[in-house]
């Protein structure tokens, strides 16, 4: 037998040996028992030799991403401005424009070493769990802790973990991510499925042949993959971007043509230009969003709540209606058998036929409930044996077995009351009447033995819904979001639950919402609005539901758990998958759960509004400060002729206030709004365009008060200039970080010292002077402080508290 080895890895098995060997040699080669699986020793050892089963990825260098920095329009900017202060030798602003240019760096690098550092942890909490058997149980295990040796289970919905000879049932595997081929395989015993093919159809047990890099393919399968953020809100960091960079590069036009008639020389302000153009386009931006929504999946993931699609933050956020399955989100999923009304057999029989249809392996809660009232029973399962096992299907809606109880061989199922109905022919529907009402889920099992199906009886099995359920429905209807509950159940347990917790009494059957769909659309559409639930419903419905909800303009969230569930969870804005889902499920889902209930979808909601804010207010405080810096600077060259601020006052400018800038991130942020929140730049242009207008104004004011009465010249103008506009930087960030009165809520500790340092070191500044900044008298340095306070939080705070009664953003 050959052997192959893997990069940082012992030895592993030929890959020749394990295609062509069978599972009871390779068994045997691995030297395991089958029927055991490995001790936990036996694994801990093999993990020691042969390491972890992935594949390790390229890691990242931080010095290149780092040197990125230097590459793109705001460096390009900043480069120029300090070539040509070089030129004209201006070597203070060169320097100035130097440092800014790697703080900007610093700060873009930092931001995006926090997020990456947050997404990180965020892949390594999202990992596909096997089904293995170690220490003769059967365990729930990362995949990433498989050996050579172990094992597994493998069933519908699963992404293969590893390499697997399969030693017994039968399965379809999709392998078109591995070989492109789209149709599926069968494969049976003695066959290898490949790590990262998806099971379709059927369940197996197999052996682990090969992990990790050794794998057939070279690859394991990743959960998920950390997409790059392409909400909505794209579409409003373009729109920003190119209004202001038009509005500048206008401004910077005129300001250019009004210095050539007056005689001035041009090519002294080209500095100024650049720096301009520079305050005036947010290159931040699209990084600030990034950052701000990955470090919002962090605060998720601690609440146990994965983010796999970024944007799925902001559809948590304006998402206005969940549409929720009932087992494991609103219900605890722990079915158990409640009542039994016996047919052909008596109740003890009934159960032991519904648990010989069963395998405890699959841990299916359904199977695990029989399995569990026949033990409770004191029923003895070994004295029979399974020769064949069917395992349910979303299709066919039941389990099937062959088993042989000593001389005797029978076929037992278990399944849908109307499935089991029409394998004996025989509507049952009746005799479940009692157990509907008492709102239980109805099971019927059936038997053949020599002729045809008999009904063995009817099993009421009941999942109570989850304590918190109630409070959390609440919640969610306080933030503006509707719950809809979708089951598969019958009308009298669906209308049973959605009693208990709350939810309304409008629950409607999903044949009634296709039949009104073929009768008329729009009605139809409208009594899907109206529903507070929907029983009798197929997985395949539940993308039709979400699809139509979103035709009538909702933001639609939706739980789902398997295969069938993949196509509506991709489709919904916020396709969230439950704990138990299959590895299907949460592949095509953007938030996978980690606790079974509705808290981690409200922790969604909050975090995805709180992400909102901080957002919203760097985008109102930056298009405000457009007006000041920007706008009221070129207005006051053009008209006045007055240069109240140079480049190097702009550049200071730039500089102090990235330091406040870069401490948002910790600024504690509430959700404001019991409504879902909407991205419309028109009412971030309104809000932001009438504070910065009245800012403009205020500037004015103030450079011609500091003009007349304090001590201001032409000559130190420039020094005042960057007094005032970074005070009111401050202030204005102070001010629309908070859409109450600023005082409502304290920004963070972080946040405040860098303010704080900032006030302090630009008095300083311009109290000694620099060479082309001359001191300004105090009385100045104090009017600057005192009356930029006075305007912006005062005077602007007044007229933000009013657009906001006005305009909700």
């Amino acid at each position: 037998m050959g052997m192959s080895s893997g990069a940082g890895t012992s030895q592993q098995l030929d890959k020749d040996y394990v295609l062509k060997a069978s599972a009871l040699d390779l068994a045997r080669e691995l030297g395991i028992d089958p029927g055991k699986g490995l001790t936990s020793s036996e694994a801990e050892e093999r993990l020691r030799r042969y390491g972890p089963n992935d594949v390790p990825e390229k890691r990242r260098n931080p010095l290149a991403s780092f040197l990125r920095k230097f590459w793109g329009p705001g460096a390009w900017v900043l480069m120029a401005a300090a070539v040509m202060s070089g030129v004209l030798g201006r070597f203070l602003d060169l320097y100035v424009v130097i440092a800014l240019l790697f703080v900007n760096a610093l700060i873009s690098w930092m931001h995006e070493e926090n997020a990456n550092r947050a997404l990180e942890l965020l892949k390594s909490k999202l990992q596909v769990q096997s089904r293995v058997l170690r220490d003769g149980e059967w365990k729930q295990l990362p995949a990433r802790l498989l050996v050579p040796g172990d094992v597994v289970r493998i069933r519908l919905g699963d992404f293969v973990p590893a390499d697997v000879k399969l030693a017994t049932g039968e399965v379809e595997v999709d392998e078109s991510a591995l070989t492109g081929e789209s149709l599926p395989l069968r494969k049976g015993p003695n066959d290898l499925v490949y790590s990262g093919s998806i099971v379709r159809r059927g369940e197996a047990t197999g052996i682990v042949a090969l992990t990790g890099i050794n794998t057939y393919f070279g690859r394991t399968t990743e959960l998920v993959k950390i997409a790059k953020p392409r909400p909505r809100v794209a579409a409003v960091v373009n729109k920003i971007t190119l209004w202001m960079a038009a509005v500048a590069l206008v401004l910077i036009a005129l300001l250019g043509v009004t210095s050539v008639i007056r005689g001035q020389n041009v090519v002294e302000d080209l500095p100024l230009f650049l720096v301009l153009i520079l305050a005036a386009i947010p290159i931040a931006l699209p990084a600030m969003f990034s950052v701000s929504m990955a470090i919002g999946a962090r605060q998720l993931a601690d609440s146990g709540a994965l983010v796999t699609k970024l944007e799925a933050i902001e559809g948590g956020a304006t998402m206005d209606v969940l549409v929720s399955d009932k087992t494991g989100t609103l219900t605890v999923n722990q079915l158990t058998v409640k009542d039994v009304i016996p047919a052909s057999v008596d109740e003890d029989t009934v159960i032991l036929y519904g648990a010989l249809a069963s395998q405890e392996a699959n841990q299916d809660p359904i199977d695990l409930a029989f399995i569990s009232e026949a033990r409770r029973r004191g029923l003895d399962l070994t004295k029979c044996q399974q020769k064949s096992f069917t395992p349910f299907d979303p299709t066919t809606r039941r389990t099937e077995a062959v088993v042989v109880c000593g001389d005797r061989e029978m076929t037992v199922a278990k399944g849908a009351l109307e499935v089991i109905s029409s394998l004996h022919g025989k509507d049952a529907t009746p005799m479940a009447a009692p157990l509907a009402a008492k709102g239980e889920r109805v099971l019927a099992v059936a038997y053949r033995e020599n002729g045809s199906w008999q009904l063995a009886g009817l099993v009421g099995i009941r999942d109570p819904p989850r304590p918190d359920t109630p409070k959390l429905i609440e919640e969610l209807r306080k933030l503006g979001v509707k719950v809809k509950m979708l089951t598969g159940d019958n009308m009298a347990v669906a209308r049973s639950i959605a009693s208990e917790i709350g939810l309304g009494e409008k629950v409607i059957r999903m044949s009634e919402v296709k039949e009104a769909t073929q009768n008329d659309a729009v009605a139809a559409a409208a009594m899907v609005e109206e529903a507070d639930g929907f029983a009798e419903a197929y997985p395949e419905d539940k993308f039709t539901l979400v699809r139509g909800l979103q035709g009538r303009g909702h933001v639609v969230g939706m739980t789902g758990d398997g295969v069938n569930d993949a196509p509506a969870l991709r489709q919904a804005d916020v396709g969230i998958a439950v704990s138990n889902a299959t590895d299907v499920a949460k592949g095509a889902a953007a938030v996978v759960l980690t606790k079974p209930g509705l808290s981690n979808i409200v922790s969604l909601v909050k975090i995805g509004r709180q992400v909102y804010e901080r957002v919203a207010t760097w985008i109102l405080s930056r298009l405000s400060r457009l007006f000041q810096n920007v706008i009221f600077v070129a207005l006051a060259a053009i008209i006045f002729g007055l240069y109240v601020i140079n480049a190097l006052g702009m550049l200071l400018l730039l500089f102090m206030f990235d330091f406040v800038t870069l401490t948002q991130a910790t600024d504690y942020v509430g959700w404001w709004s019991g409504k879902p929140v909407s991205w419309h730049i028109g009412d971030f242009m309104k809000v932001s365009g009438a504070i910065g207008v009245a800012m403009i104004v205020e500037a004015f004011a103030a450079t011609f008060a500091g003009l007349r009465w304090f001590g201001v010249t032409q000559a130190n103008l420039p020094t005042f200039g960057f007094l005032f506009l970074l005070y009111s930087n401050i202030f204005t960030l102070l001010n629309v970080r908070e859409r109450r009165n600023f005082w409502r809520s304290m920004p963070s500790r972080t946040m405040l010292i860098a303010m704080s340092a900032d006030i302090a070191a630009a008095a300083a500044i311009t109290y000694f002077g620099l060479p082309e900044l001359p001191a300004l008298p105090p009385v100045a340095i104090v009017f600057a402080l005192l009356f930029s306070a006075l305007l912006f939080l005062v005077v602007n705070n007044f007229l933000k508290v009013q657009l906001f009664k006005r305009i909700v953003i």
